[in-house]
């Protein structure tokens, strides 16, 4: 073996934990010093190290290995564990660590040792049977009494759910997750109706919860797995196509492929779920049906509702001539707007509802800027918005208003679990402009249009050729192919300089042409690096120090890797973990999953979390780390935000992120690795959503050809949605 020389008889060894030295969440991989007990015959000594996989081992313990001795040729002697038990500890100076060890909040070493000298060798009954006896023991309050049973009997419970979770690969930190989500009951609700996972805890799917289903005698033809497959196949659908929908064949197909299930019986599950409105049939033109999940219907009917609402209605204030107005403002501004430029402020001011898009550098933040200062002349309340906080800190900075997120706009209210804006409890606002917003998905359209009051002018500034949102929906592209909402499609450069190469090659990707390179000081280069493992290296060269160097930048605030895929060696995973090794080698740390977060690293969060009010993409930085506590603290934007374990999920070091995480955002220098590893992702609006990610600097590295592919390949998969025939039918005529 490479790593180490293994005896292959395998022994047994039982003795109490003194430490755990280390303990992976996600895996359960465990680092154990246990000490033998002195009767333990083993010339090596009593402590020992065992390795192998357990959940919620406390210091203190008395464990039972079964395995076999190892030697590591890095650490050494080992016992390497098949499995490891944990058996309640039986000697007061292990029962004494058992408590202290975090197993009870608020039970130190000091407090430890006066319940064990209380209580004995029969402190652990005393707690778990006659805890009332807690009063003898010197200078324990009530207050502190209650809480002592209150967390000994949730710690008993949390590992009995440990247990479970550890017989179907389920981690402590998504076991937490679901405990909060179920509370006691939760393994009864669980083998009840083991797919409600799917639905309810973000990060387990589908396959999780078949396994903990069929291990639990539930047949492989039910329907209750049937119609689980049904509404899974319709997530993945939206999740990793970005579809409203799914015609009836396909969706069965699928979810047969998935499961294995008849497509009769699959057939009449479908018809279960229509019955009871968890999904919902439209007619296809081809005579069959598409089927959509209840939210993604009604959030596409409520988006058409609420954009032709807004159309239709009267404005709040008189009517402003839009010529009057835009020759007032050129005068203000001191110079003239190009044609198209005044087509669109001349649109926005005389429409409720408009749109303006087009690539950068064409001028869009200049006619938002116009009309912030019109309606802000006549007195109006504008209201400006984004989808990301980067998005909306930019949005503040080149108008000169403030701006803020949309999700902070509508505010999450924790306790109805909703937003605290919406159809019944409107905004204020007589104008809403919108930047980004190729990003919003028809989720959060519905929220945020069915917000607005109707009254109100809206304006959405969006580029149609970055990659599409996230999330389910094409609502920008959508609007504008129904032709009931009045658009204007900006496309003169306005922005470059006589040295800028940035804007001048996003549009020679979105043209399908060569880009333009240049020798000298600019702000557009290319490195040719073939080898991936050089790329790697290079990459960590240019940000660590040369970047740096020539351009005066901070590497963690303003310099940011790209890439297109998340595996493989030029993926996030790796880039991130060489990154920060170069970056944040050393500090305050712990380990989620193999992820080691460290004080200091720049990370982002991966799922809106309203309670914590911080949403998909956002970026900050760890601020501290608590390791005995497994807490960190991250700012996001100045904000401090905890997450314990169960949370730590939600965050991946963002040193390097994919392009899609990057839309919304611009930094001062991005450096974009396109290599033929990332050959099935490669295609146009990909590179050019990288590029324009960079406001001051793009270094491009990588593959010449696998850049030529991405710049030649424009087929770009259509979304299966209907807002635009909603639109379509039923808007009024001549917006325009």
């Amino acid at each position: 073996m490479n790593e180490s020389e293994t005896c292959s008889v395998k022994e047994t060894v039982e003795g109490t934990v003194k430490s755990v030295v280390f303990h992976n969440d996600a895996n359960g991989y465990t680092v154990l010093h246990v000490e033998l007990p002195s009767d333990f015959e083993l010339a090596r000594g009593r402590e020992i190290t065992i390795v192998g996989k357990a959940q919620a081992v406390w210091e203190g313990e008395d464990v039972k290995a079964t395995g076999e001795w190892v030697t590591d040729k890095v650490h050494g002697r080992q016992f390497k564990a098949d499995d490891i038990v944990c058996i309640a500890p039986k000697s007061l100076v292990g029962i004494e660590r058992y408590l202290a060890s975090g197993l009870i909040k608020g039970v130190g070493k000091v407090l430890a040792k006066r319940i064990v000298d209380t209580f004995g060798s029969e402190t652990l009954h005393v707690l778990q049977y006659q805890s009332a006896r807690l009063v003898e023991v010197p200078k324990l309050g009530a207050s502190k009494i209650a809480k002592i049973r209150e967390s000994w009997h949730a710690n008993e419970t949390m590992r009995e759910n440990m247990i479970f979770g550890q017989t179907y690969g389920i981690s402590v930190a998504k076991m937490t997750k679901i405990v909060r989500k179920y509370g006691p009951d939760a393994i009864a609700i669980i083998k009840a109706d083991p797919y409600r996972l799917c639905r309810d805890i973000w990060g387990i799917g589908f396959a999780t919860a078949d396994k903990i289903a069929l291990s639990t005698g539930i047949p492989r033809d039910s329907m209750l797995r049937a119609r689980a497959s049904i509404s899974h196949t319709l997530e993945t659908e939206a999740e990793e196509g970005g579809h409203c929908w799914t015609y009836e064949n396909d969706l069965l197909l699928h979810a047969n492929e998935l499961t294995g299930i008849p497509v009769e019986i699959l057939g009449q599950a479908l018809e279960s779920e229509l019955a009871e409105a968890h999904v919902v049939a439209e007619p296809a033109d081809d005579g069959t049906r598409k089927i959509y999940l209840r939210s993604l219907y009604w959030a596409e009917k409520d988006t058409a509702s609420s954009i032709l609402r807004i159309i239709s209605a009267p404005t709040s204030f008189r009517t402003i001539d839009a010529q009057s107005a835009i020759d007032w403002w050129e005068r203000k501004a001191g110079f003239s707007l190009a044609a198209e430029q005044s087509l669109a402020l001349s649109r926005s001011l005389s429409n409720k509802f408009s749109i303006i898009t087009g690539g950068p550098g064409v001028g869009k933040t200049t006619i938002i800027r116009a009309l912030v200062d019109i309606f802000g002349a006549r007195r109006l309340s504008v209201v400006l918005a984004a989808p990301t906080g980067r998005a909306a800190k930019r949005m503040t900075e080149s108008v000169g208003s403030p701006a803020q997120t949309i999700h902070r706009l509508l505010k999450w209210n924790p306790v109805t679990n909703r937003f605290s804006y919406d159809s019944e409890n409107k905004l204020e606002g007589d104008v809403f402009i919108f930047d980004e917003t190729s990003m919003i998905d028809i989720r959060l359209a519905k929220d945020l249009l069915s917000a607005i009051p109707p009254q109100s002018v809206v304006v959405w500034v969006g580029d149609t050729d970055q990659l599409p949102s996230v999330g389910a929906g094409s609502v920008l592209g959508d609007m504008i192919a129904s032709g009931a909402v009045a658009f204007t499609r900006l496309e003169r450069i306005f922005r470059q300089d006589t040295s800028g190469l940035i804007v001048v090659n996003a549009h020679h990707v979105n043209a399908g042409e060569p880009l333009e390179i240049r020798q000298g000081d600019t702000d557009f280069y290319f490195a040719r690096i073939e080898d991936p493992e050089q790329c790697v290296k290079r990459a960590i060269e240019f940000m660590t120090t040369r970047i740096p160097r020539k351009f005066g930048m901070d590497p963690l605030e303003d310099v940011q890797v790209l890439t297109p895929m998340r595996r493989n060696i030029l993926g996030t995973e790796n880039l991130n973990y060489e990154l920060q090794k170069a970056l944040n080698p050393s500090g305050d740390s712990i380990v989620r999953g193999g992820t080691m977060f460290r004080t200091g690293d720049r990370v982002m969060q991966l799922r809106n979390n309203y309670d914590k009010d911080v949403y998909n993409g956002d970026v900050g930085f760890v601020k501290s780390v608590s390791a005995d506590e497994r807490k960190l603290v991250v700012l996001f934007d100045g904000r401090p935000v905890t997450y314990d374990a169960g949370d730590l999920d939600e965050l991946v070091l963002a040193y390097a992120m994919t392009i899609h995480k990057s839309q919304g955002s611009e930094y001062p220098a991005v450096i974009v690795i396109v290599h033929t590893q990332h050959y099935v992702m490669l295609q146009r609006n990909l590179l050019y959503t990288a590029i324009t990610r960079g406001k001051k600097l793009v270094l491009l590295m990588g593959v010449p050809y696998a850049v030529d592919k991405a710049i030649e390949t424009n087929t770009v998969r259509e979304r299966r949605t209907g807002l635009a025939d909603r639109l379509a039918v039923a808007a009024p005529r001549g917006v325009l």
